[in-house]
């Protein structure tokens, strides 16, 4: 995850799904949950991928992606068609060999300031929308772009490069039909994508700058302060135009990428069953590896890392000081030219205050004292009382006079002690218990340390801790900040929850209404049926990841069931089911929810980081034909290709499909 992102929704949705697992879940359901059953490992799942994911992130981290995104609106010019074509294939072939979410991480930025220092692009809608869905449709071709394709490659032991033959035909054809559909319909307008695009020009000194690591600490936030203060163009010029590169990180990360991902398929295709030789065994080493390198590289740079963020930290406190000096000058300036003064209370100027307040539609009001009026010099002094009863001790003080100048009858009030003034009359005697209890208590400073203080120090302490990692390990801390480690708990009670409905019996019930669906319907409606309901539930059912187990464990049922039946679900009904499911979880990320994805929420807060807010209901808006599009094409082309590789025999031997009867 992103320092600082709100992941608000996974957290609500994390709680909700924690509580209802330990209410409903046993110990059985809990193991089954964690260690796995039916060929679903959630442990191993998740080390997959969070390994996996540190390589590609720590790739990203390198800046390989920001530089590659600049050498792409390099030769895109500045005709605006042809720089959204090579930006819209630049980012499909990306995500497809590392994932959605490092695009989402580096591509979001990137195009947040392209639309920024363009002068002719109104709004970066077409830009953000356009790379989040492609980057999602992308993660759909490899198992290991997303966690939601490792749960269904696991589930129905699927081989790797099995996933990706049946998968990458639906996923090109999707990607090749939506571009025109994306250029000239949806987001047909010279203000989105405008026929020749206008770039501001990045100064030469700036220019000639070595570009600095924005994993440094205070580099970013230099340019996060310049953007909310309006001064940013120069810096957003920069990020894009200058892009740091670490040239060794870079070619590391991506020899190391590859060299897992072709061991990860040769093993996976090599194993007789699944769970043989678990997919961690390669990624876990791997990305050791990779953080022995960062650790070591960023060892290596400590003096000079170090001396860039000093430098940067000066220059973040002139700059704020500046800014701050300005605004108060400001501030004096206006307040000089302001209208004549008015009177705090009512608003109104002092010589209409006194005649026009007290009536205000009608209702009587006084207005309160200020601290520049006269102290009374004849205030009742402040007594003690005690009373015969024991009871604590009354104080009265007198009370100021209603003007500085009262009359006859006033000064004659001020004598005169008024029956209800005095709660209690005064004992003739006072207690010395109650003479020392009313005298005030001498406050002195606490010398003794108490929790909070200790708890500050602790923190203050972890901060300096933190940063000091930061100047020293810039790209280790980077990456860790970025894990998506909010995934994992939210996986696992996932898990367990959908082993609660399966002893519960319901995800039998969901079966049986599958099943009978599926006989009514054939190939085709099972594969618009899983689809439709893939994509719609992962707005639903705790993202793409909680779709994913849930409708798996429902076909696995659905395979039980018709084990009763004389004859087995054919092969083209069957895995068209389980594609289809595959392409509406991979697309649904992109539909009408941010928080049907992780990278959703991701994208939304990267976006809000940038002064770039997305609404809801906009979410739903622009992405409700994007997605429409996404699901007819890939379904139709699902359908197609499972017409013409399978056939209607048994999709396996009833020994294989129903060892339990």
């Amino acid at each position: 995850m992103v320092k600082g992102v709100d992941t608000s929704e996974i957290r609500q949705w994390r709680s909700i799904v924690t509580l209802i697992v330990f209410v409903l879940a046993r110990r059985q359901e809990v193991y089954d949950g964690t260690i796995g059953a039916d060929n679903i490992h959630p442990i191993d799942i998740m080390v997959f991928f969070i390994t996996l994911a540190y390589i590609a992130i720590s790739i990203d981290a390198s800046g390989i992606i920001r530089w590659l995104a600049f050498k792409v609106l390099s030769w895109g010019g500045k005709v605006g068609h042809r720089l959204f074509f090579y930006l819209y294939s630049f980012f499909f072939l990306l995500g497809s060999f590392i994932g959605n979410d490092p695009i989402i991480l580096s591509g979001t930025a990137f195009l947040a300031y392209m639309t920024r220092v363009s002068s002719n692009i109104t709004s970066p809608r077409a830009w953000i929308f356009t790379q989040f869905a492609i980057a999602n449709i992308a993660s759909a071709i490899l198992v290991s772009s997303n966690p939601t394709n490792l749960v269904l490659a696991g589930a129905f032991d699927i081989k790797f490069i099995v996933y990706t033959a049946n998968m990458i035909v639906p996923v090109v054809v999707t990607a090749m039909v939506l571009f025109p559909f994306l250029l000239y319909v949806i987001f047909a307008d010279e203000k989105l994508i405008p026929s020749k695009i206008e770039m501001h020009s990045l100064p030469e000194e700036a220019r000639a700058q070595r570009p600095v690591n924005p994993n440094i600490p205070y580099v970013q936030h230099q340019v996060e302060d310049a953007e909310s203060a309006g001064e940013g163009m120069t810096l957003s010029l920069a990020y894009i135009m200058n892009p740091f590169l670490d040239k060794k990180g870079a070619m590391f990360g991506a020899l190391i990428m590859s060299a897992t991902l072709i061991t990860v398929l040769a093993l996976n295709a090599a194993s007789a069953g699944s769970g043989e030789h678990p997919v961690f065994w390669v990624t876990l080493p791997a990305a050791t590896v990779m953080f022995c390198w960062d650790l070591g590289f960023g060892w290596l740079h400590r003096k000079e890392t170090r001396q860039t963020a000093a430098h940067y930290r000066r220059e973040m406190e002139r700059a704020r000081a500046e800014r701050a000096r300005f605004a108060a000058e400001y501030a004096g300036t206006s307040q000089d030219k302001s209208e004549p003064d008015t009177d705090t209370v009512t608003g109104l100027p002092d010589n209409q205050a006194s005649e026009d307040y007290g009536q205000t539609h009608g209702i009587s009001l006084t207005p309160l004292q200020t601290s520049s009026d006269q102290p009374n010099p004849h205030s009742i002094p402040k007594v003690i009382l005690s009373n015969t009863a024991g009871n604590s001790p009354v104080i009265i003080s007198g009370s100021l006079p209603q003007s500085p100048n009262p009359g006859p009858s006033s000064l004659s009030d001020q004598n005169t002690l008024h029956p209800g003034a005095l709660s209690t009359l005064p004992s003739p005697q006072m207690e010395p218990e109650k003479l020392e209890a009313a005298r005030p208590m001498k406050t002195e400073p606490e010398e003794r340390s108490t929790l909070l203080s200790e708890a500050r120090k602790g923190y203050a302490s972890l901060e300096k801790a933190y940063l000091w990692l930061q100047e020293t390990f810039p790209t280790v801390m980077a990456v860790m900040a970025h894990l998506p480690f909010a995934l994992v708990p939210f996986a696992f009670a996932m898990f367990v929850l959908v082993q609660a409905l399966v002893s519960k019996g319901w995800v039998n019930v969901f079966a049986y209404g599958w099943y009978h669906w599926s006989k009514r319907t054939g190939t085709v409606g099972s594969i618009g049926g899983m689809g439709f309901l893939s994509c719609v539930l992962s707005n639903f059912s705790g993202t793409n990841i909680g779709t994913t187990i849930l409708l798996s464990r429902i076909i696995q049922a659905w395979k039980e069931i018709n084990c009763h039946d004389a004859q087995l679900i054919s092969d083209r009904t069957y895995w068209g089911t389980i594609y289809s499911m595959a392409v509406g979880v991979n697309y649904g990320a992109f539909s009408t929810a941010f928080s049907a994805s992780l990278a959703g929420l991701l994208w939304r807060d990267i976006l809000a980081r940038k002064h770039i807010h997305v609404k809801s209901h906009e979410f739903a808006r622009v992405n409700f034909p994007i997605i429409a599009i996404s699901m007819a094409v890939g379904c139709l082309i699902l359908v197609g290709e499972v017409y013409i590789v399978r056939d209607n025999s048994p999709y396996s031997t009833f020994e294989k499909a129903c060892p339990n009867n």
